[in-house]
């Protein structure tokens, strides 16, 4: 064995040694326990940054861990390869993006290959190749059938300059995230899966996902929105109806007035004779449609002219046009109160609407609405016969009066909304429709399929080029035969990241989307990567995989068992991001300390829910301890083969390392396993290889100390496992750690002859004392009181009690 640690020599070594052994490649095996662990896959940027190092090493000791339990572990690895990221550096630095992707997912896969990851390579998937997308375009077309896909004009946020649609999160202060220009409100064709039928399988299901992080469950929860409430009609003098959505219909007599988007018909046919609410309705068209952006903007409005009439007294109260209220939710027109409804209430204060109170507190609450509305439920006042009602009965009262009359009925609402699909750009799959001029939107025939997204292309940074090539979008229509157009649009770069997971199961297939090997991997048992993804991706892949289920592909209800979200890498208490210039490059401490010093400052330097802060002497204190059980191993290994262990022969000191190995293993395997606290579990490792010290050259001090060592590595190996390959075999075992399974722990090494245990007199600890194992409790109470320095504190008291916990103290309760 070589004195010095190096590992670039090691590190290469031991992945050749995997890659010659395929030790990481997985098939099917009904007969073991399968374990799924996938890290959320990464967009090919070119570079690894530190939040990835410590993603992906976070995911891989989970799965070498489960490895070393026997479970048949699949750890794919794949490119989410499409976006708009891809065009904006191919129009930088000329080159396609299909081209700029490539390269840099070559480049990316070198790194993640020199960080030592266990992962099926013969899997590797990337969203942007046809074979992959072709059964995501094809499953488009299965749901379109259903009708669970379908087109209408939408409300969205459209930057002019790159002429395309934004997600409200590429929304930034009210413009563009590229290219900083003002977006605007536009009204066009999109492309929507009906999530919204999904809604409640989508709440309830989130009670089976017991392995996740309660603030992920929150935020879905939220994000989808469910309320009851109390659809109702205020009426028109030309005798028809405008409905509003409220989930507090007890404050229905406190209506002053009636909001309605600006692209509300009402409020266009009432602009058709009046310039200035017009051109108030066509600024609106500039402003963001994200909800963000909505709640911080100053409320503004005008009035309409028109009056609604109230479903209960039959009063008269104003309609406006608000820049808050937004077409696409709900009916575009809510019922306004700002008496207990703060926005309604800075409305009214604005424009010098009337504010009412109609809700007083249930105690000594606040309630002066000259200053603010009163939000919270209270009971109802100034509201005729349903005055002094608490918030439950009134909202019954009311919802029965109404529905009686025909005025309203209960309605269960979802915040959430149809899933918005398609986008007006060019780096993504192409959305498999054909419209005809006779026929209408039709889906592409299977037999046609994919619909291959041309690359070479040449990016002008304005628009789609697809929309400027007939030889793409000149079809014949597949029903009629006559000339048709392709459909330009691609999908949201979501729409392939909600199914990967399942994919990885059979990525080379190209006869089915999935096959019977989905319903063996699935659903993933470890899911690993940042809460930033709480909503939308998860969310959606949530909803994709019902989907699949619905559709036959797989039997499970979730993707998902057990989330981790792991924190973020700071330096400096910010998030590294080359804006604030404290960026480290993970490559240039892998050259200087190799891979298993990086993997191993990620896991110990802090639980992996929380934020890492970016230590370099921490890098360097990892690298050290490698040296320092490198150094262990080699020196055990210089002066012998140790002795068979004879656990009969053992010294009191040699069972007490003995004793710390096995108590060592069983906190480490609780560690990874239960916890997922990797810190711990290296601090735990750190502190036997220090009880070693203690330990002599006889024979049986070499035994414990070997079987100590044989340990460490394996514990270690899910962490460090070059390091951990090397010195498996250094230590004569033969074959690779990775394959050498978990150490047991032998319960009778646990055993103690002796117990340490506290004396305290009145909770204050006044001595130590040592018990043989099985000593009776009167002759531990005897043995307490005995120890000279509790006795100079029972000096002239009266001993009232003597409390034992067995195995920890004794305490003398005495006055």
């Amino acid at each position: 064995m070589e004195e010095q640690y190096r590992p670039e020599q090691l590190e290469s070594a031991a992945q050749a040694w995997w890659q010659q052994a395929r030790s990481f490649s997985v098939d099917v095996d009904d007969q073991r326990e399968k374990f799924y662990c996938l890290a959320m896959f990464p967009y090919p940027s070119g570079k690894l940054h530190m939040g990835h190092v410590r993603n992906y090493t976070i995911a891989d000791v989970i799965a070498r861990y489960q490895r070393q339990q026997g479970r048949n572990v699949l750890q794919p690895m794949g490119w989410d390869a499409f976006g708009l990221p891809a065009e904006n550096a191919a129009i930088k630095h000329q080159v396609p993006p299909a081209q700029w992707t490539s390269a840099n997912i070559t480049e990316m896969r070198a790194q993640l290959q020199r960080l030592g990851f266990a992962y099926d390579w013969e899997r590797e998937i990337a969203t942007c190749h046809p074979q992959y997308y072709r059964w995501e375009q094809w499953f488009f077309t299965r749901l379109y059938e259903k009708g669970m896909a379908y087109k209408k004009k939408a409300e969205v946020n459209w930057c002019e300059t790159d002429q395309t649609v934004l997600a409200n999160e590429q929304v930034v202060d009210g413009c563009c995230w590229r290219c900083d220009k003002p977006v605007e409100r536009r009204e066009i064709d999109q492309w929507f899966i009906r999530i919204t039928d999904y809604a409640q399988q989508l709440l309830d299901d989130l009670d089976q996902l017991d392995e996740w992080p309660e603030q992920v469950r929150t935020m879905q929860r939220n994000w989808i929105g469910r309320s009851e409430g109390v659809t109702l009609s205020f009426g028109l003098d030309d005798g028809s109806d405008l409905q509003v959505y409220t989930t507090r219909p007890d404050t229905l007599m406190g209506v002053t007035y009636v909001a309605v988007a600006p692209q509300h018909p009402l409020a266009q046919a009432a602009a058709a004779d009046d310039t200035e609410l017009a051109a108030f309705i066509a600024a609106q068209g500039k402003t963001s449609v994200a909800e963000a952006d909505m709640a911080t903007m100053e409320k503004l409005g005008k009035p309409t002219g028109v009056e609604a009439i109230h479903p209960i007294t039959g009063d008269r109260v104003p309609i406006w046009v608000g820049n808050f209220v937004l077409m696409s939710y709900g009916s575009g027109a809510v019922m306004s109160v700002p008496g207990h409804d703060q926005r309604d209430w800075e409305f009214a204060r604005k424009y010098g609407l009337p504010i009412v109170q109609v809700i007083e507190p249930l105690a000594d609450e606040s309630c002066d609405l000259d200053t603010a509305a009163f939000t919270e439920r209270g009971r109802t006042v100034n509201s005729g016969e349903f005055s002094g009602l608490e918030f439950q009965p009134a909202f019954n009262a009311i919802a029965d009066y109404l529905q009686a009359k025909g005025s309203g009925e209960r309605t269960v609402n979802f915040r959430l909304r149809d899933w918005g699909v398609s986008r007006q750009r060019y780096w993504g799959a192409p959305i498999p429709i054909i419209n005809c001029t006779d026929c209408g939107a039709l889906p592409v025939p299977a037999k046609d399929l994919p619909v291959v997204l041309p690359t070479d292309v040449a990016l002008e940074g304005v628009g789609s080029p697809l929309k400027k090539m007939p030889e793409f979008y000149e079809v014949d229509c597949p029903a009629c035969g006559k000339p048709a157009h392709r459909e330009t649009d691609t999908f949201d770069t979501f729409m392939e990241s909600s199914w990967y997971y399942a994919r990885y199961s059979s990525p080379r297939l190209d006869t089915a989307m999935l096959d019977a090997g989905a319903d063996y991997w699935t659903p993933v048992d470890q899911y690993v990567g940042g809460i930033e993804h709480a909503i939308l991706h998860l969310l959606y892949a949530r909803f994709y995989h019902k989907l699949l289920r619905d559709e036959g592909l797989v039997s499970s209800d979730e993707p998902f068992k057990r989330l981790l979200t792991q924190g973020m890498v700071l330096k400096d208490g910010a998030k590294m991001s080359k804006s604030k210039g404290n960026v480290v490059d993970p490559q240039g401490l892998i050259d200087k300390y190799g891979a298993d010093t990086v993997r191993l400052f990620s896991m110990f330097a802090a639980p992996p829910e929380q934020s890492l802060e970016w230590s370099e002497s921490g890098v360097d204190g990892a690298y050290r301890f490698l040296k320092r059980l490198w150094k262990l191993v080699a020196t055990h290994v210089a002066s012998g083969n140790a002795a068979a262990l004879d656990t009969a022969a053992l010294s009191g000191a040699q069972k007490a390392v003995r004793r710390k190995t096995h108590e060592t293993i069983a906190k480490v395997s609780d560690d990874y396993g239960r916890r997922q606290t990797f810190n711990t579990a290296v601090a735990a490792v750190m502190e036997l290889s220090n009880e070693l010290s203690t330990l002599g050259d006889q024979p049986q001090d070499r035994a414990v100390a070997r079987e100590a060592l044989s340990a460490m590595v394996q514990m270690l190996a899910p962490i460090v496992p070059h390091i951990c390959h090397q010195l498996w075999q250094d230590l004569g075992a033969s074959g690779s750690v990775v394959d050498a399974g978990w150490p047991t722990v032998d319960e009778s090494a646990l055993v103690r002859d002796s117990i340490e245990m506290v004396v305290q007199v009145n909770g204050k600890v006044r001595a130590q004392m040592e018990v043989a194992a099985g000593t009776s409790r009167e002759s531990i109470e005897e043995l307490a009181v005995q120890q000279d320095n509790v006795q100079k504190f029972l000096d002239g008291v009266t001993v009232r009690k003597v409390i034992v916990v067995p195995g920890k103290l004794v305490n003398i309760v005495a006055n």
